[in-house]
């Protein structure tokens, strides 16, 4: 059976981006920081310890609320995503 998806929520996708966000950009800023110490000592790389997961994190909540908001606009316009659902341990034919 086909769907489409013609509305997504935008605040609410844009809070589990930025969640997700932030659950991502914890790692990565600890990759990162560790060459910024050998190299630039402590203040800039706590700084950027801080600063790189709440930027990551407002950015995606920014980015993602823009981009479901455009993504209702050209759903209502030419239609949403469209996708095939199956129910769960069956074996489904490909379009």
């Amino acid at each position: 059976m086909k769907k489409q998806v013609v509305s997504v929520s935008i605040l609410q996708n844009a809070k589990v981006m930025a969640a997700l966000y932030l659950v991502i950009s914890i790692p990565l800023t600890l990759f990162m920081t560790i060459p910024a110490l050998l190299t630039q000592g402590v203040g800039v790389s706590l700084m950027a310890a801080v600063l790189m997961p709440l930027l990551y994190t407002l950015f995606g909540f920014v980015f993602t609320l823009f981009g479901a908001w455009v993504y209702n606009l050209i759903a209502a316009r030419i239609g949403g995503f469209e996708f095939t659902t199956a129910e769960a341990g069956r074996n489904f034919a490909k379009d």
